[in-house]
């Protein structure tokens, strides 16, 4: 019944808590003599790590990844890679007050029906600080795929909305993404949330958020038709993500309010190559990627910690008001874009090794 693995063909395994000593994760079925390195898992997790703004969570830890085993002398082995971040600014203390409480919108309650016990310091395994192990799974997933698609792949990442403030996608400069602490393609829009923000965070509030991940030169082919489908495992992989609460792929529920005349994306050759005409569908059809973008977006809920008293229970069936002290992020979705494009990389490395067991083939053309 142990559900801490994700994949299958390329799968990872993570452990920890909070405000356990460290935190890590498993990763299997990375193929041999892929060039890889500290610093290429490391780089992915400085974009994850907290304390990077104001508007992201003030713990303040330098989340330096060691590999511990599968790599030998700057390249994968085929076994095994261990991978573990040491956890250095737990603040316990903070935990006290709710150490018998469930905090509204938190997994407290859940967590408790279910086991019998929980770790109330940060919320234990169920708290974000779980999710960079999976930036690091992310950061092997990404060698393996560009050891298989080379240059032509890349994937990324940003942030389309704050709260009701979303992006003006006319406005959209990928540049952008990595010149502002809110990953936004739209400048102007970074300003602006920069203030909602500010009156949210000193009304001890929180926010939520949609993410939007991107992923160009994926080859046609990849996925199944039915219980494998790479569209079901990108939905899976996303709603893992804390606080996550809904994901589209491609226009998503936006094609719930159009004509199929729309829907449709039509097709045409092009110098001898099928071409779509429109990519409504995300890059995937039939479960099955089209060679064109694959695109996935997710909803993230306002942080469940905030300084606003908050009806609830305790373990002992008393009403109880709950503030959640600590230092929490104000919108928890910031720092989920880093992660949206890590469980991208890791399902996409899943299927395209899953293809290549079945098929052989893992460079078909893509998709204009």
């Amino acid at each position: 019944m142990a559900s801490n693995s994700f994949g299958e063909a390329f799968r990872f395994t993570t452990w920890g808590e909070s405000h356990g000593p460290a935190i890590g994760c498993v990763v299997d079925g990375t193929p041999p003599r892929i060039a890889i390195t500290e610093a290429d898992i490391q780089f992915h997790l400085d974009r994850r790590k907290p304390g990077q703004s104001r508007f992201t969570t003030q713990r303040r830890e330098p989340d330096e990844v060691k590999i511990l085993s599968g790599v030998f002398e700057g390249m994968t082995t085929g076994t095994p890679i261990g991978l573990v971040i040491e956890n250095q600014d737990q603040r316990s203390r903070d935990y006290g007050e709710i150490k018998d409480r469930f905090r509204p919108g938190h997994a407290d309650f859940t967590y408790d029906a279910k086991y019998g016990i929980r770790d109330y310091r940060g919320g234990g395994r169920s708290s974000a600080r779980e999710t960079a192990m999976r930036v690091a799974a992310g950061g092997v997933a990404r060698k393996v795929l560009a050891s298989r698609l080379g240059n032509a792949f890349t994937l990324r990442g940003a942030l389309v909305q704050v709260g009701p403030h979303k992006i003006d996608r006319d406005a959209w400069n990928w540049d952008e993404v990595e010149r502002n602490p809110f990953w936004s393609p739209d400048a102007n829009m970074a300003d602006r949330w920069a203030d909602y923000l500010d009156g949210v965070r000193k009304a001890g509030s929180s926010a939520g958020a949609v993410i939007e991940v991107v992923a160009e030169g994926v080859p046609a082919g990849l996925g199944e038709p039915i219980y494998g489908k790479l569209d079901s495992d990108l939905a899976a992989a996303m709603m893992t993500i804390n606080a996550v609460k809904g994901v589209e792929i491609g226009d998503g529920f936006g094609l719930a309010a159009i004509a199929g005349e729309e829907a449709a994306d039509e097709m045409r050759m092009v110098d001898g190559q099928a071409t779509f005409l429109g990519n409504r569908a995300g890059g995937i059809l039939g479960g099955i990627s089209t060679g064109q973008p694959v695109v996935a977006r997710f909803a993230v809920k306002p942080t469940s910690s905030i300084l606003s008293p908050r009806r609830s229970i305790d373990r002992f069936g008393a009403e109880v008001e709950v503030i959640t002290k600590g230092r929490h992020d104000p919108c928890v979705g910031i720092r989920a874009v880093p992660v949206g494009e890590a469980m991208m990389a890791c399902v996409l490395a899943d299927h395209l090794l899953r293809h290549a067991a079945q098929c052989g083939d893992t460079t078909r053309t893509t998709a204009g």
